[in-house]
Order: structure tokens, then sequence, then C-alpha cells
């Protein structure tokens, strides 16, 4: 283990913020049961109390101890087949966690990364870590240690471990009642979740807002190939891959590449909406929504 991670393991502990890797995106980070450092992370981005934070755990006895219920057969059979991986289960908290990290909620969305640095720096902190994305609210999510720095600076502490490899938030389901409920769209399939826990015979999330993950740059979601009425002729022109996963992995890389060339608009041609495009929709719709 190196001394940059033993560095950001420290600062976790003692109340700070840490910006590190996951599979999805880069996380801004700070100790899940300390309410001043998750206070921080608020501050820090001009996120609104009233969004809650996902609480990244290293393992599944990690995870228990932050569960008010006890730990039903359709979370297990869940966190066994994605975890590490991004799916976010929502279900009842235990009072350790401050309301802060939940927006006063009964509920605490949780999960297991799949990135190697997340979990070397959470087991080496020894503590759960509460984690939005690393950028300013409602702007683009970063998907390399540059997109945070170049957000918020040099002060805060960045672990690199390169381009997120899935480029898109976490899927996030409710199990707090009877059945599950999707509450954002990822790239595991919800169809897929519900299979799973078919097999057994068995708004209380982050990225809601209706306006999410915009870059500065206006976006324009159009169903044709060329400019949308009234914004003139396209000048530059982004060719995205034709598959949902390698479109997911680039698109907030794609789209802060475009912020930084400085023009009036950008225009998105919508993909289809069906499958795992559905995420991605989801995620465009919100980054073009109203100003």
């Amino acid at each position: 283990m190196n001394d940059e991670l033993r560095q950001a393991a420290r600062i976790i502990r003692e109340g700070g913020l840490v910006a590190f890797p996951t599979e999805t995106v880069y996380g801004l980070g700070a100790n899940a049961l300390d309410a001043g450092a998750v206070e921080r992370i608020f501050a820090l981005k001009g996120r609104p109390a009233t969004s809650p934070l996902i609480v990244h755990v290293s393992s599944l006895g990690m995870c228990r101890n932050l569960v008010a219920a006890e730990w039903s057969d359709t979370a297990d059979r869940l966190a066994r087949q994605y975890w590490p991986g991004p799916l976010t289960l929502v279900l009842p908290k235990r009072g350790q966690i401050p309301d802060i990290v939940t927006a006063g909620l009964p509920t605490v969305g949780v999960r297991i990364p799949a990135h190697p640095l997340a979990l070397e720096l959470i087991r080496e902190a020894g503590v759960p870590i509460a984690a939005p994305s690393a950028n300013r609210f409602t702007q683009l999510s970063p998907t390399t240690a540059s997109h945070v720095r170049e957000a918020f600076g040099p002060d805060l502490m960045v672990l690199d471990g390169g381009p997120c490899p899935v480029g898109i938030e976490s899927t996030v389901v409710s199990l707090a009642g009877p059945e599950p409920v999707l509450l954002r769209p990822g790239m595991i399939a919800f169809d897929n979740i519900r299979q799973v826990v078919a097999e057994e015979g068995a708004h209380p999330a982050p990225g809601m807002h209706d306006r999410h993950y915009s870059p500065r740059t206006p976006l324009i979601l159009t169903d044709r190939d060329e400019a949308p009425e009234g914004h003139g002729a396209f000048v530059s022109l982004a060719t995205m891959p034709p598959d949902p996963t390698t479109y997911a992995a680039v698109l907030y890389a794609t789209l802060h590449r475009l912020d930084r060339e400085g023009w009036d608009w950008i225009a998105v041609e919508r993909p289809p909406a069906t499958g795992p495009w559905a995420a991605i929709v989801d995620r465009l719709k919100r980054a073009s929504a109203e100003r």
C-alpha cells in the first residue's frame, strides 16, 4: 500500500474529504459516520440537504452493520449477484448513520464499489465512506481525476485511478418496501434485478432532480441528425459508440471535452430508451432540462 493511499485514509478518519475513483464515476468521500465531515461534502459541492448520499462499503459485513432491519434474502441475493458493482440498495438504516447522510429519511443507500482503489481506501480508513459524485452540484459527473481537479482545484486530495470503466452512476433500487422499486436507472437493468429477485419467489435516491449531470454549455436533445431549429449549423461533430456499454463509459468524458471547447450549445442525438440505453437517456434528459 502506498503512502498516498495511507494519507487519504487518514484524511477520511480525521473528518476531511478525499476524491476517489469507482467503476461508475469519481466520488467525493467523507466518513459516513461523522456528520461534520459529511456536511463538508454538501458545502463544497453546493448540494442541497434534501439530496441523500450513497454510502460505500468494502464488505457485506460492513453493510449489515449499517442496516436496521434483518438482512433479507432479497438483499443478500442481489448483493451476491451484483456486488462489487454499480448497484445501490436502499434499506432501513441504523441510528449511527447521521441524518445529513440520508436527508433525514429512515433509509440509506449502500453499495460495494467495483474498483480496487476504492475498496483499498475503505478498508484502510476502516469506516464506511459517504460519497456523491465529485463535481459541483448539477454539473457533469467526473470520470477522470482531471475532471475532479478542474471542478475543485489543487487543494482537494484526489486518488487517481484512471478513467472510470462504467462511466455513469449506479442503478438505485429500494428494498424498503415489500417489492423492489427502481429509483434511478443504471447499467444494471431493472429487468435483470427483477429476474434475480423472482428466482427466490420473493425518492430517497441521489440523482433524481429534474436537472442534473449538466455541462455548463446548454445541451439539447434532438431526434434528427441535424442542428436543432434556431441554433444554427453544426460546427463540430463527436461520434459516439453504437453500443450502450461503451457509450456510457465515454459519455461524461465527451461532454467534459465539448464543454471546455466553448461552444454556444451541444446537441445530442437521442438514443433509444430501451434496455440498457434507458440509463443513458435518463442522464441526457436531466442534463438538457431547463436551467
